[in-house]
């Protein structure tokens, strides 16, 4: 049986994640989370209509009313959650391939589920029928094809009139969920927009476009002379900037960015900003320098929101381009997100190549994916003295991380040094160790 990862659940649509799957984790979530009203969104794949109808099916066998908001961006969705405190499912598989697809869920409010919610659903599921029971009722789901339109109409209202006139921005949306939301809102306020993979055939989203996959942004943003450019992800919720040069600016650099501009606002509750393990030492070096708290949390983009709301802090994300303004938001959202970067560099009148270079110095930092046996939860324990040996080698300035992933049997052992050269060394040779013991 699938499980929840580090965001929802996911795997290869209709052969692993299939559609009576999909009906069964729609009653089990209602029957865990309660009936009422749900909201249903969905990103561009092919896999997403049928998928959609399997999940309603599931709903509404729970005794849920359903109302269907179509192609939306996840944080459109997360927006109308928590406008109508409604409960709602996002169908989904965010940065993956177009084969794979997933299922994200909302409690009533916008607000990602906790490991404990997750588990009773995971424990609800196994103990459903197959197939889930018909339940007989009147027909119970509406479509609300203003859902979308209303979040874009939020967003452009949190800026001033003509807050980003005269700027030049490619926007690629991905072939996603953002190709209709992104162009209406950045237009709004005024750029100069020109957009790129907006033409979503099912098949094409992700596909080497978007935030995991920049190239094609940086190529355009030089060849249109523009200001910045912007890359969002299958679902909307990630986004990575690009200069005037072509140069790729990750999370990183975004949420410290974005972090300066609200403590220059005054907005930045506690001095502090929300992280995970992965941001770059740089990163934490540079807050510390501006008299920012850094507050570093396990991989997820929940776990980020779990201590902003614990702090109630203003900002936080992670390198892969989740940001998440959560006095604005209830979740990461790539066009909020790329709206006020946007606005940063259009108030400052510097390149964002100028405001990127200046806020932090990247350490060169080197990822292997070690693929493992089972999946070892505990694998910075079990590899603790290896861990300590790499870091008093690297003297203080760099570090050594080794973490499972969330949704795969998979070690990541991450390096960063002085230098590309010691971390790519170190972190091969940790990968090594662990391979050598645990390797599938």
């Amino acid at each position: 049986m699938l499980r929840f990862g580090t965001d929802g659940v996911r795997g290869v649509a209709i052969t692993e994640l299939t559609p009576a799957y999909v009906e069964a984790l729609g009653a089990a979530a209602v029957q865990v989370l309660g009936a009422g009203t749900w909201l249903v969104g969905r990103d561009t794949r092919v896999s997403g209509p049928e998928l959609e109808a399997a999940l309603v099916r599931g709903l509404r066998a729970g005794g849920a009313r359903v109302v269907l908001a179509g192609m939306i961006p996840t944080p459109a969705l997360a927006f109308a959650s928590a406008t109508r405190n409604a409960l709602a499912a996002m169908i989904t598989a965010s940065h993956n391939p177009y084969a794979d697809n997933g299922v994200k869920i909302f409690a009533a409010g916008g607000l990602k589920l906790s490991d404990d919610v997750e588990s009773q659903i995971e424990r609800a599921l196994e103990s459903m029928s197959d197939p889930v029971p018909a339940r007989e009722q009147a027909p119970n789901v509406a479509s609300d094809t203003r859902v979308a339109e209303t979040y874009v109409e939020h967003l452009v209202a949190l800026f001033p009139d003509g807050a980003l006139a005269g700027m030049r921005v490619v926007l690629d949306c991905a072939n996603g969920a953002m190709s209709v939301a992104a162009p209406l809102a950045v237009r709004a306020l005024g750029a100069d927009v020109t957009v790129i993979h907006a033409e979503p055939n099912g098949t094409n989203i992700n596909d080497r476009c978007g935030a995991t996959q920049p190239a094609s942004l940086a190529a355009a943003v030089v060849a249109a002379d523009a200001d910045v450019g912007l890359a969002f992800d299958g679902d909307g919720d990630r986004v990575i900037s690009v200069d005037h040069r072509g140069n790729v600016i990750d999370g990183d650099r975004m949420i410290a960015l974005g972090a300066l501009q609200l403590q220059s606002e005054g907005a930045l509750t506690g001095d502090t900003v929300v992280v995970t393990v992965m941001s770059n030492i740089g990163f934490h070096r540079a807050m510390s320098d501006a008299g920012i708290t850094v507050v570093a949390t396990a991989v997820g983009d929940r776990y980020v929101l779990e201590a902003l709301d614990r702090g109630n802090y203003a900002i936080g994300g992670e390198q892969s381009g989740h940001v998440i303004y959560r006095h604005l938001a209830t979740t990461g959202d790539g066009l909020l997100a790329g709206l006020r970067l946007l606005q940063h560099v259009h108030r400052n009148e510097r390149s964002l190549a100028e405001l990127a270079e200046s806020v932090m110095i990247t350490y060169p930092q080197v990822l292997v994916n070690v693929r493992v046996d089972r999946r070892h939860p505990n694998i910075a324990e079990e590899f603790a003295a290896e861990i300590r040996a790499g870091e008093a080698e690297l003297g203080g300035d760099g570090r050594v991380l080794l973490r499972a992933s969330g949704t795969e049997p998979l070690v990541r052992v991450m390096v960063e040094a002085a230098t590309d050269e010691l971390a790519q060394r170190l972190a091969e040779q940790l990968a090594e160790v662990v391979r050598a013991r645990f390797g599938a």
